[in-house]
């Protein structure tokens, strides 16, 4: 006899639960597919960002491995938008920061801050590297030893950020010397 029973409340208690899970299902799906896209762009953005915010993809980013005072980031800046990106500032937790160039200044290469910013053309790129435009880490806090990853963040003219991840590599080229008084390079 209570099999009878249970079996009759059984069949409809079925089909009232499969349609309350079904509408669960259906009204979670619908709440998630909203906030979806959204997610998807700010979780890539320190790698790259797309063109309609007007920031910068960074290809290859590194910084010079460095035990203690100076060193730079450097990378390849690449611009998919229709408008001129200027960078203004950089910053990072290892150190404080600044946009550099190398610029001849009485008859010698100098190191020094970079006026105006780094501006990228509209879909173009420029180079931060060795030798010409890069991000100073000055004062550095701690040593940037080979594989280290490094989070930099660069300020725009609009007031907009980017952070994105660099690698910490041993590097002996171009000659600069990233060290207190750095303004002349070794170059003659």
């Amino acid at each position: 006899m209570p099999s009878t029973t249970s079996r009759r409340f059984l069949r409809p208690a079925a089909l009232i639960g499969a349609a309350v899970l079904a509408a669960s299902v259906a009204a979670c799906g619908s709440a998630d597919a909203t906030p979806t896209p959204p997610a998807a762009p700010s979780a890539s953005a320190p790698a790259s960002a797309s063109a309609a915010a007007g920031v910068l993809t960074i290809r290859d980013p590194w910084v010079k491995a460095a035990d203690k005072g100076m060193t730079a980031a450097f990378g390849t800046l690449v611009n998919d938008s229709d408008t001129d990106v200027t960078i203004t500032g950089v910053s990072t937790d290892v150190s404080r920061a600044e946009l550099h160039e190398m610029a001849m200044k009485d008859g010698k290469m100098v190191m020094q801050a970079k006026p105006g910013g780094v501006v990228v053309r509209a879909r173009s790129q420029a180079a931060l590297e060795p030798g010409g435009d890069h991000l100073m880490l000055m004062d550095l806090t701690r040593p940037v030893r080979p594989g280290d990853q490094l989070d930099i963040t660069l300020t725009f003219a609009d007031g907009r950020a980017q952070t994105f991840t660099a690698v910490a590599k041993p590097f002996t080229g171009a000659q600069e010397s990233y060290a207190p008084g750095h303004g002349a390079t070794g170059a003659s």
